[in-house]
């Protein structure tokens, strides 16, 4: 399957982007289901109590509803992540609102939380296989909202029961006012009416609740978040969201879109962000690193900088799915290199 789905990857090019997205959603639901070879045991990764096979997973924004999860397994990945999820269904954002920037390894989004609601992700949640994976759930508000944290609510109530951990996105660029959610006035209240909530989905066995940040906060703003995540009782950080900074090197036709920028432009400050917070919290709070990862080096550097786990997505579309294992291979031969017997040997490495 994976060697089908790295040949398809011209065709899919040749497509409007997402037209391609669609295309390859629909071809992975109906692919036979592939057995993934055990990850070597020194990849293993626990953030909290629960086993990672290894430390690779896909970003939320690919698979927004959940259509195909044990696909997306079969490549290989540690760990998948659905959503965005809203409350209730919406259409997102008008198109065209996602482009490639091919000579920069990225690409623009502007989708704005298009979605197909928690009761059909919930379904289709129910009805799978739990033993498959990790799976992570992202949840966001509805565009039209009187209590955006009611929508949140909303989410964990209906999503933590089949959840390995839970993402609350306050982070994307695409809908009005959701980054204001990241405020200090805001988000102690937030995480504690979440954790209430969860509380009441899950009382046995409650999924880690995950903060997923902006690139572009200001550094009072990130010292807050630091803080409020360590005294709140937030089980870890997704570092970071899609940027709406535009580097002067970028090249492509599309590099002034609107939207969210993803991909190799992001690796530099995102990872740099990701290295603060590890400081800022004084590396008491598993980290998720994310950004413009398309090798076994950049998530290596990802981890040495204070990330317990990482994610991919942009670079998975240029380069097909055979890019996981390339990856993990990367990391255990760094590992060696470096003389480390454990992948988790290595998470700040580089920050101490």
């Amino acid at each position: 399957m994976l060697a089908l789905t790295d040949l398809a990857l011209p065709v899919l090019r040749a497509l409007p982007p997402e037209v391609a997205h669609r295309a390859s959603l629909f071809a992975l639901r109906t692919l036979p289901h592939r057995a993934v070879a055990a990850d070597p045991p020194a990849l293993t990764v626990k953030p909290w109590d629960r086993v990672f096979p290894n430390p690779v997973g896909l970003a939320a924004g690919y698979d927004k509803n959940a259509e195909a999860i044990d696909a997306l397994f079969g490549f290989g990945f540690g760990f998948v992540e659905i959503g965005t999820v809203t409350p209730r269904p919406q259409a997102g954002n008008p198109k065209p609102r996602l482009f490639r920037l091919l000579e920069d390894g990225a690409a623009i989004n502007r989708l704005g939380f298009n979605s197909q609601g928690i009761e059909a992700v919930a379904r289709r949640l129910a009805a799978r296989d739990r033993s498959r994976g990790i799976l992570g759930v992202n949840i966001g508000r509805n565009k039209e909202t009187d209590d955006p944290i009611a929508d949140y609510e909303n989410g964990v109530a209906a999503l933590a029961p089949y959840a390995d951990y839970l993402t609350v996105n306050v982070s994307s660029p695409n809908t009005p006012g959701l980054r204001d959610m990241q405020h200090k006035t805001v988000l102690p209240e937030f995480i504690a009416r979440l954790q209430v909530a969860r509380a009441k989905a899950t009382p046995r066995r409650p999924p880690p609740l995950l903060l997923k940040i902006a690139p572009d906060l200001e550094p009072q703003a990130r010292n807050e978040i630091a803080e409020i995540a360590l005294f709140s009782g937030l089980d870890g950080l997704i570092v970071s969201n899609s940027t709406v900074a535009r580097p002067v090197a970028l090249r492509s036709a599309h590099a002034h879109e609107t939207g969210g920028l993803t991909g190799k432009p992001l690796f530099a400050p995102s990872t740099a962000l990701l290295s603060e917070m590890y400081h800022l919290t004084g590396g008491r709070l598993p980290l998720v690193g994310v950004g413009g990862i398309a090798s076994g080096e950049d998530a290596y550097a990802k981890i040495r900088a204070g990330a317990t786990v990482v994610q991919l997505y942009t670079a998975l579309t240029y380069e097909g799915p055979g890019l996981v294992a390339r990856i993990k291979a990367d990391l255990v031969r760094l590992m060696k290199r470096d003389g480390l017997t454990s992948i988790g040997q290595a998470v700040g490495a580089g920050c101490r």
